[in-house]
């Protein structure tokens, strides 16, 4: 028989603590919806009161399954619970659950809060009855509490029980400093259930700035609590919380959890694990980790020889998941380390069939091993190779032919006086038998984007019979990488792009010359888009 496990999401107020990051209300309510049809049993929506958008979202939060909770304090010091105005904006938000941070270590009551630690029992248990009386579902976060419990452990375990007797349906045990290390937190989860606080009533909330985030909330669920809490991405404050793109797939596909513990995530909504992470990066602007677990780009990708060879006989050979799980893919990278297994299969991803044996695979594998020896970089890149190899097979259509370009940077003084540097490009190409120059726009901004921006505008403007599938690319990234040293160094540029298919694809080129190497890059990644759409 399996137990409960409650799945706590506070990506919404503590990610929104990451340097860089700042959701918008509307933003917000998008993650929302993402959460809930995840399957989370709770979404914090922030601190209503504190900052604008945080107010703005609860005035209009989305209808959830999920309990959608607001975040504040226990009451001030010289405050009755019932005459703090801070607490008053956190239950005017009139959410069901209501979560409230408290200190559990002696020595922050004494040097942050200036107040006895009696009082402070008083301000916890206060502040947790007033929100009972509201009719609302009181959450207890204790502030510190695996510092508290070592500096002190019978006032730690004081401050929880308060939050008990006062009707609080969770006690959240908070690292909130980060430093606790897995068998501590299990080993102290233990001793608090031991000491009453039973473990359908009890979380745990964890940070990452010794890395163990994931590893120390598993450890507090080992030893019976039965809430986690964690952010998508692992965003948080300093290093970030635990990560709940980490967590939910282990509690579901590894054991002892998947087989006594029944969250509300099924496996089709864990299918779409990797879309929603990265839709969370998309929508934050930032670069997706590719190395985060389940759903980074190469947490299947096998660059090695030997082990695609042996992923082609039994993927769980080198995988200890089918990436489909979780809504990833299996990637087969080239690089110069490759052998025949590897390429086969990469071409097989591409659609593209070639017999063990065939002489087009050696050559293949002499370009690759070639190119990246000048600086080329296949294995973060695939769409580039597929054009390689398709012009080695005879199998690359001629779209289209860049006959030449020019592209100028002028900085001037404009109109209103301000020094500006404003970038033009002009490209020709050949369709067929026609010969089409196209002139780059401003791009609607009035503000000069660079060069390589306006090569692009310039080339994506007009490419006649195949327009349509280019209006809907965009280039979502660009990663720039000097090779070698001195002036004779070469330039590595990789774009990624993506359409409004959900279709995303990398290329890559090189050149002494960095407006080379993106303009190539550029050329493949419309290529690879044509392909891709059937273009004839």
């Amino acid at each position: 028989m399996t137990a409960p496990l409650t799945l706590y999401d506070t990506t919404l107020r503590d990610g929104q603590q990451t340097q860089g990051v700042q959701f918008t209300a509307a933003e917000k309510v998008e993650i929302a919806q993402m959460l809930d049809a995840l399957g989370v049993d709770y979404i914090e929506g922030g601190w209503p009161g504190a900052n604008p958008t945080d107010s703005d979202f609860f005035a209009a939060a989305p209808h959830t399954r999920a309990t959608m909770t607001a975040f504040g304090m226990t009451r001030r010091a010289g405050r009755s619970a019932g005459n703090d105005d801070v607490l008053a904006a956190v239950l005017d938000a009139r959410t069901p659950a209501v979560c409230l941070v408290g200190k559990t270590h002696d020595y922050h009551v004494r040097e942050a809060l200036g107040v006895s630690l009696d009082e402070n029992l008083d301000s916890i248990a206060a502040s947790v009855a007033h929100v009972v009386a509201q009719g609302r579902e009181a959450i207890f976060d204790a502030e510190h509490f695996f510092d508290g419990y070592a500096a002190n452990p019978g006032y730690a375990l004081d401050c929880l029980r308060a939050a008990r007797d006062a009707g609080a349906r969770w006690i959240v045990l908070c690292d909130t400093n980060g430093g606790t290390l897995p068998d501590r937190i299990g080993g102290v989860t233990a001793e608090v259930i031991a000491a009453g606080i039973p473990g359908d009533r009890l979380g745990i909330h964890c940070h990452d700035d010794t890395g163990n985030a994931v590893a120390g909330s598993l450890a507090a669920v080992a030893a019976g609590a039965r809430q986690v809490q964690g952010t998508l991405n692992g965003l948080g404050e300093r290093c970030g919380n635990a990560s709940l793109t980490t967590l939910i797939p282990t509690l579901l596909l590894k054991e002892p959890y998947a087989s006594t513990l029944r969250t509300g995530v099924g496996h089709g909504a864990l299918a779409d694990l990797t879309r929603i992470s990265r839709r969370l990066d998309e929508i934050l602007n930032r670069v997706p980790d590719r190395a985060a677990p389940y759903v980074g780009a190469s947490a299947f990708a096998h660059k090695a020889g030997l082990h695609a060879s042996a992923i082609l006989k039994a993927p769980q050979t080198y995988e200890h998941v089918d990436p489909a799980t979780v809504g990833n893919e299996r990637v087969i990278p080239m690089s110069n380390q490759a052998g025949q297994s590897n390429l086969r299969a990469r071409l097989a991803g591409a659609g593209i069939a070639v017999a063990p044996g065939d002489p087009a695979l050696a050559r293949i594998l002499a370009v690759v091993k070639e190119r990246e020896d000048q600086g080329y970089a296949y294995d973060s890149a695939q769409a580039s190779f597929e054009l390689l190899a398709r012009a080695e097979l005879d199998q690359l259509p001629r779209f289209f032919e860049v006959e030449r370009y020019r592209v100028t940077v002028e900085r001037r003084m404009n109109a209103r006086g301000h020094r500006i540097s404003v970038s033009e490009a002009v490209v020709v190409v050949r369709i067929g038998d026609q010969r089409v120059m196209s002139v780059s726009d401003s791009g609607g901004s009035g503000e000069d984007a660079g060069p390589v921006n306006a090569l692009w505008r310039a080339l994506a403007k007009d490419l006649g019979p195949w327009q349509a599938s280019i209006d809907g690319m965009a280039l979502t990234d660009f990663r720039v990488r000097i090779i070698g040293a001195g002036t004779d160094a070469v330039t590595r540029v990789t774009i990624d792009s993506a359409d409004d298919r959900g279709a995303a694809w990398s290329t890559v080129g090189v050149s002494p010359n960095i407006v080379d190497a993106s303009f190539e890059a550029l050329v493949d990644a419309i290529r690879w888009k044509l392909i891709r759409d059937g273009a004839a």
